[in-house]
């Protein structure tokens, strides 16, 4: 059981840097320094990758059904591109999920679930999901620079 509270639904942005302040503190204190890599989902909706958010679902069992209904939903996505007063043709969308759907945020989250999981704190590597925001923790570059890599991998699997 870890010490740090988990960062998850029902937690604010306090809880969040509660968490990050509690962990930088707890390195310095055994004498470690503290690299951080901060990365910005911003428009991370309109990325997910459909078929790799097919194969999490799977993996977490969802119902053929569920998941007959979602690649429909998903597949038939159309839109066209304003600009000034004209607009485009219409073209299908291949990846990302409906912005304003109250759907979407809870596909979102089961995304990029696995890149929570990456955590160690036996290896002090840490890995806090706040939103659309990642901040990845560790005592040292090289470490943090494959927990980057594995954390970006998780993004495709």
């Amino acid at each position: 059981m870890s010490k740090f509270p988990k960062t998850k639904k029902g937690r604010g942005c306090r809880s969040a840097i509660y968490t990050v302040r509690k962990i930088v503190d707890d390195l310095n204190k055994a004498g470690s320094t503290v690299n951080m890599c901060a990365i910005d989902l911003s428009k991370a909706f309109d990325k997910v990758n459909h078929y790799a958010l097919y194969i999490k679902l799977m993996k977490r069992l969802v119902p053929v059904e569920l998941l007959e209904m979602l690649e429909n939903w998903l597949a038939e996505c159309f839109t066209c591109i304003r600009w000034n007063n004209s607009w485009s043709n219409m073209f299908c969308v291949y990846s990302g999920v409906r912005q304003g759907s109250v759907l979407s945020p809870l596909l979102f989250a089961i995304y990029v679930d696995d890149i929570g999981k990456l955590s160690d704190e036996r290896h002090a590597l840490y890995v806090i999901l706040h939103a659309d925001d990642i901040l990845l923790l560790s005592p040292s570059v090289s470490r943090l620079q494959k927990l980057l890599g594995y954390s970006t991998a998780q993004l495709y699997v």
